[in-house]
């Protein structure tokens, strides 16, 4: 399980144009990096908007916002262009992001057990060092309480 202070695991995946990238991408740069369930379900959808909204007022504090699920980058552009979305898509169709991160886990639905993606978010600093980690997101509020945790460092 990652925690703060430890070195954000790099990745190399697409994203929601088809082009990979990673943490390198973003030097000098923090990062927002949001784990979500699926695109077009209600939680994920006002989350991403949530993040589009006051995309502005995160680069104005050199970050950039990255989000992550397993949909494909068909999906992603579909999801982007029905909600006018200005955050970035990362597909991680195999797992490999969410098991890094620890977000890959099992949960509980009406007494049933299966796996799927915990809505977490990842602050990760300029010097890419885990600076927050928010776990079992609740919608309301967080984008805020990011922004202010981003204000910190």
């Amino acid at each position: 399980m990652l925690e703060i202070g430890q070195k954000a695991p790099n990745f190399n995946l697409p994203d929601e144009t088809g082009n990979n990238v990673s943490l390198d991408d973003f030097s000098n740069k923090n990062i927002i990096l949001f784990f979500y369930p699926k695109d077009n379900t209600p939680g994920c959808t006002k989350e991403s908007i949530g993040f589009s909204s006051i995309k502005d007022q995160f680069t104005a504090l050199d970050t950039v916002i990255l989000g992550a699920s397993k949909d494909s980058v068909k999906k992603h552009q579909n999801f982007i262009k029905k909600h006018n979305l200005t955050v970035k898509l990362i597909v991680d169709e195999d797992d490999t992001l969410c098991d890094s991160y620890g977000v890959w886990v099992k949960k509980k639905l009406y007494g049933r057990e299966y796996m799927g993606i915990e809505r977490a978010t990842f602050l990760i600093g300029k010097d890419g060092m885990i600076k927050q980690i928010w776990r079992k997101v609740k919608v309301d509020g967080h984008v805020e309480a990011v922004l202010e945790a981003v204000k910190q460092l």
